[in-house]
């Protein structure tokens, strides 16, 4: 049996998603995916690789392994890769929504500026707990979407088991993968905010030691003692806004899309992968304001102390507004494009 892994998102949250043959076309069109080029290609070849293992029958240690630990394992492998060979990318759209000296700039001028003061490794700060969000979140989106929807349709016998449910479930399913996972994506946003002014200096200096942090577990220790549970949750409000909507936009985008092609080709793979993308990308640019408020209130703790509190995801957004302009909520947005397949 070959299995298949593909780039799943819920609401700009990228995992691998393990998936059998039976299972891949309502996986396709329920939940709200985009593909990024890198994890396409890394996810091909590990569904290759699976399938000549299973043909070759070899025993051994890795046979004993449970199936979809398997799965779990090597989509990990795959969305890791995929996170890290695009993570230059997302450290600079994080800086777009959350630093308008860096949106002002223009993306070239940016990535320059990053690889003057910070080097090559600047690119990837954050990106550890970007990769470690991947499988915790992939297995919790899994197994919460069997349940959800075995829930519903044992509760709610009335619905049937079509479209309407699996949308559902598959949104259900992703706030409560981004619920247990959060605290890693704040990490994320923390580190990659962090910037240095001059080839010598570190963030240390650059931020002030008091503000910096220098790691994962810093971060986390740090921003639970100053403000506990709370500020590990930071910002989660409109992660949790955007799940639903952006899961039936990229829903009715899809379907609409699909309804266009003719009948011989719409199972085709690559009808699939071109309405998935585009149904994708514009999925994102309608929820993409909610992606900039949560990024600004998770760094809202490191900016300067006159800068005005972010008072919720309604206050924040008109904050924004207010201060930077309504084009500041589409900060960034140009670079998930280019992410996008």
């Amino acid at each position: 049996i070959g299995f298949e892994y593909r780039s799943v998102s819920v609401y700009n949250s990228t995992i691998n998603l393990p998936c059998n043959n039976k299972k891949r076309e309502t996986l396709l069109s329920i939940f709200p995916l985009f593909y990024s080029i890198p994890s396409t290609f890394v996810s091909l070849s590990l569904d290759s690789r699976e399938r000549k293992a299973s043909t070759m029958g070899g025993e051994g240690v890795v046979d004993a392994i449970p199936l979809f630990a398997k799965e779990l394992i090597a989509g990990g492998v795959a969305g890791g890769v995929a996170k890290t060979i695009v993570a230059p990318l997302e450290r600079l759209k994080i800086l777009f929504q959350t630093r308008s000296e860096f949106h002002n700039i223009g993306l070239l001028a940016s990535f320059k500026r990053i690889a003057k003061t910070e080097g090559f490794l600047g690119f990837y700060r954050g990106n550890g707990a970007s990769v470690a969000r991947i499988v915790p979140y992939a297995a919790l989106h899994y197994m919460a979407y069997e349940q959800y929807r075995r829930q519903i349709s044992d509760n709610f016998p009335g619905m049937g088991n079509g479209p309407v449910v699996d949308l559902l479930a598959g949104s259900l399913s992703g706030g409560t993968a981004v619920l247990f996972t959060y605290p890693l994506d704040l990490v994320r946003t923390k580190l990659a905010y962090q910037v240095v002014d001059h080839p010598k200096s570190n963030v240390k200096v650059a931020m002030g030691s008091e503000q910096a942090f220098v790691g994962i577990r810093d971060c986390f220790t740090r921003t639970y003692k100053e403000a506990g549970m709370r500020g590990l949750y930071r910002g989660v409000a409109p992660s949790l806004y955007g799940i639903f909507p952006y899961a039936g936009l990229k829903f009715y985008f899809y379907e609409e899309m699909k309804s266009q092609v003719p009948d011989d080709y719409r199972k085709h793979i690559i009808v699939k992968l071109a309405c998935g993308s585009v149904a994708g990308l514009l999925g994102q640019t309608f929820t993409y304001p909610l992606d900039v408020v949560r990024r600004q209130m998770q760094v809202q703790r490191l900016r300067a102390s006159s800068s005005p509190e972010f008072k919720g995801t309604i206050g924040t957004l008109f904050m924004i507004v207010q201060k930077e302009g309504w084009k500041q909520l589409f900060s960034g947005l140009s670079i998930n494009y280019l992410k996008v397949r």
